[in-house]
């Protein structure tokens, strides 16, 4: 999610060195929407329907969405940074920061680009925001629904991320209990016991393609607000979040990927996918959460597959 929710290591999303699909043409603007504008930028063409990707956070930014932008010679690859970070405006207005709100956001970008059919992804926090959308507004137009380690069930991320920081060394867990109890979880002490935590479930490897990412800032104070200070202590307003007796009002083609060693458990996302009517689930070899950065061309092929299979379902229906 913040810290938590990201792509790669303690930068968050700042990867180095600009060398992904430097050749596919790129156009960017910004909307309005509640709150202020929102950036966004279109990566190439193609008869394809669009795919519309959701970045982690909440407070990450979309750089790491680049590493989709390959796809984009058979179809547009549409980034947006969520307002309050990267290019977007940044409110002081914390009453901005829910849920609700970041549908709506959405519903306008959405509508402001025309958008009347479109493949929509998302990773981490960004798999929750597009679950939820869809089952906020419904599945009309999209033609299919990516969750790549989705947040789906805050109760259930909790569980599994207590499952992982207990297999850490014991002196590692002793100082994660202590700042928490104490309510020090600034601590610099604290903050290094966490990067063990994130060295192995979440950064885990070196990534294979980078990406500019040094001129679109975070927000860690979206993601305090609505998660908490590390992944594995909720503090904030997504801590009733819980989609799980909803999966089954999916009514699209849905694809959920995780990494083999992420944070976001294989074996509970595989019983997502499975609560999801004809749900595909695929595991990213070796991977962490960073599985994108991790492992791309193994993403890209799966998704790039996923996609032209459902848009020949939807065509096929029609």
């Amino acid at each position: 999610m913040g810290r938590c929710f990201r792509y790669v290591a303690a930068a968050a999303l700042l990867l180095a060195c600009g060398c992904v699909a430097a050749d596919v043409p790129l156009r960017s603007g910004f909307i309005e929407v509640e709150g202020g504008p929102v950036w966004y930028e279109i990566a190439g063409s193609g008869d394809g329907v669009p795919l519309l990707t959701l970045h982690g956070g909440p407070g990450g930014t979309s750089c790491a969405a680049q590493l989709l932008f390959p796809l984009a010679d058979e179809r547009e690859v549409i980034r947006y940074d969520q307002l309050g970070s990267g290019r977007s405006g940044r409110p002081t207005d914390t009453t901005l920061w829910n849920r609700d709100r970041f549908v709506a956001e959405l519903h306008a970008l959405r509508s402001a680009l025309g958008l009347e059919r479109m493949h929509l992804q998302g990773h981490s926090w960004g798999g929750a925001l597009a679950a939820y959308y869809v089952l906020e507004k419904g599945s009309e137009g999209i033609v299919s629904l990516t969750l790549s380690s989705p947040l789906i069930s805050t109760p259930l991320w909790i569980r599994d991320a207590n499952a992982l920081r207990a297999t850490l060394d014991a002196d590692v867990q002793a100082v994660l209990d202590k700042h928490e109890a104490e309510g020090t979880t600034d601590h610099p002490d604290y903050v290094e016991a966490t990067e063990v935590f994130y060295d192995q479930f979440v950064s885990r490897g070196e990534a294979v393609e980078e990406v500019r990412c040094d001129d679109a800032p975070r927000n860690d104070l979206i993601y305090l607000q609505m998660w908490g200070p590390t992944e594995f202590f909720a503090t904030g307003t997504l801590g009733d979040f819980d989609l799980t007796p909803r999966l089954g009002d999916i009514d699209i083609p849905t694809l959920f990927v995780t990494g083999e060693f992420d944070e976001a458990l294989p074996g509970t996302i595989r019983g997502f996918a499975d609560s999801v009517p004809g749900a595909r689930f695929e595991i990213i070899p070796g991977a962490g959460h960073a599985s994108i950065s991790r492992e791309p061309d193994l993403y890209r092929s799966i998704l790039r597959e996923f996609l032209r299979t459902a848009e020949a379902m939807a065509e096929g229906g029609n």
